[in-house]
């Protein structure tokens, strides 16, 4: 029989968790109520951060421990989600509370920097960092951005989380299909434009501005061929008229490869006599009239225009 594991002494326990312990664990592993009280009271070494839960050394606590106090003041089961997990993933999202899910006959309640979400519905499967478990990116994602207000931030969140590779799609589709459909408009929103092929929130917000300019509907990030070689994926791309809209982040001016990849893409589209224009997620944003009456001006100027040799496919 194989034997059973050790527990952790008080010591250990503490070092797993981030430094971290609750008042329950502390008094399970030998140490008084009243010492737990005297080390946590003002001055001394530990800190509450949430009730019953203390960070034992002085000092702000980082995200780790944060998190990890958060799952220990959930109890079993508990979970990040939203935000909170999302940061495990490196997909950015502002939030600075811990979205945290508990079992729905659970008792603990939001408070400090930790928002329960009773459910009954837990994640099947987690991921987890030592003591903290989160949700796995699709769930995450989904109830970020129920509690989201703002279309172009669930943009970035499903943009950021897809394009880092950590879900696809069709898992979005799934948690919202499975998931509670108060708070969902937004996520759906995004949903059917990542269906057209938009696949980031400047994207987005071109598209919108499409829209509002009532201009010709293009393909979002369609795959523009020569025969059998692939020639460029545009932002939005008019193959009636051979017109492109390509979305220039800053960051690709600061990353030479990039920029160079850039100019070889719109050199290549060029040759081919497709008019390429370019604007900055800025401009879209702070001169929407101006964007829309250049693009307006170029697909004028192209009515008419002999077809070019090129095929189009939609996006991948």
């Amino acid at each position: 029989m194989r034997a059973m594991a050790k527990p952790l002494s008080l010591s250990e326990l503490i070092k797993y968790q981030n430094l971290v312990v609750t008042r329950r664990q502390a008094i399970e592993r030998g140490m008084r109520p009243d010492a737990v009280y005297r080390r946590a009271k003002s001055g001394g070494p530990w800190q509450q951060v949430l009730p019953g839960v203390y960070l034992t050394v002085t000092g702000t606590p980082t995200r780790d421990q944060r998190d990890t106090a958060a799952v220990l003041y959930g109890g079993p089961g508990a979970t990040l989600t939203g935000s909170a997990a999302l940061r495990w993933y490196g997909v950015r999202a502002s939030s600075d509370s811990i979205d945290l899910l508990v079992p729905a006959n659970r008792a603990p309640r939001s408070t400090g920097f930790v928002v329960i979400h009773r459910t009954t519905k837990l994640p099947q499967f987690v991921c987890s960092s030592g003591p903290v478990r989160y949700a796995l990116a699709a769930r995450a994602v989904a109830d970020a951005a129920r509690l989201m207000h703002d279309l172009r931030e669930v943009r970035a969140v499903v943009a950021g989380a897809v394009q880092r590779g950590q879900c696809t799609v069709e898992q979005l589709e799934m948690e919202l299909k499975d998931g509670p459909r108060n708070g969902s408009a937004l996520l759906r929103t995004v949903l059917a434009e990542v269906g057209i092929g938009v696949r980031s929130a400047p994207e987005g917000d071109l598209l919108d501005l499409i829209k509002r300019g009532r201009l010709p509907m293009p393909m979002m990030n369609p795959r523009v061929l020569v025969g059998k070689e692939l020639i460029a994926r545009p932002d939005a791309w008019w193959p009636e008229y051979g017109v492109a809209v390509e979305v220039d982040s800053k960051e690709w001016h600061v990353a030479p490869e990039r920029w160079e990849r850039t100019m070889t893409r719109h050199a290549r589209m060029t040759a081919l006599g497709i008019l390429v224009l370019h604007f900055s997620p800025r401009q879209i944003r702070q001169k929407p009239d101006e964007v829309i009456a250049t693009i307006r001006k170029a697909l004028d100027g192209r009515q008419g225009h002999p077809k070019l040799a090129v095929r189009t496919l939609p996006a991948a």
